[in-house]
Parts: C-alpha cells; structure tokens; sequence
C-alpha cells in the first residue's frame, strides 16, 4: 500500500470565490470544476506529506494549509494588493524558510512559504 496523494478539503457554500485566491493569486489550475466542488492544482509532482503541529512555529497559530512559491515576495505583494488579510508579516524564520500567513475567502489560514536558497 503507498498514499499516492494527500487532498485538502475546505468546506464552503461560495465554492466560486475560491478562483481569485487559489487561481489567480497563487496560479493554480482549475482541474476539475462540478459547480459544488472546484479542485486546483499545479502541474507539480511533489511528495505526499502531512504535518502534525502544536504551534505554527515562531508562536504563531497552526496554519490550516502551507503552500511553497518560488517567489513568495511576489505572491505577499500581490495578495496585499488584492485586499487579502495578511495573518502574520512576511519574515525569514531562523529555520530556512521566508514565509507569511495569509487568510483564504473561506477564513482558512495559509502559510505561503519559500525555502532559502
């Protein structure tokens, strides 16, 4: 037996205001579209993970979903310009990672992270 994917479900009854935040800020593409359920998704093969936490690290919340950008300057500008509720300011954490915490349409918080080069 091998986990082959590991999917992230949000419940909500606005499904369509999921297309600013996950196609148009991060790029995602919409892979499956039913009306009542809209998947996105990269055309990225990455491994299967899961995090157990106590805290988010540096004290903050443990965030509902961590995404990695290649440019995660880009995409904080961006979701300021769009209006997004920025969680937790865009800072270099002493484990290696450049990240910030930003809030979904649907109150989900979303750790947007880069690891340092």
């Amino acid at each position: 037996m091998a986990v082959r994917r590991i999917v992230r479900n949000v419940a909500t009854q606005q499904v369509a205001l999921a297309h600013a935040f996950y196609r148009d800020l991060l790029g995602l593409d919409v892979v499956m579209d039913l009306g009542w359920i809209v998947t996105f998704a990269s055309g990225q093969t990455a491994p299967a993970q899961i995090s157990i936490a106590s805290e988010g690290g540096s004290g903050t919340d443990v965030p509902d979903i961590s995404i990695e950008v290649d440019d995660v300057d880009d995409v904080h500008a961006r979701a300021q310009a769009a209006g997004f509720e920025i969680a937790y300011p865009l800072t270099d954490e002493p484990w290696g990672v450049r990240r910030f915490y930003v809030r979904d349409p649907f109150g989900q918080l979303v750790n947007i992270l880069a690891h340092a080069d």
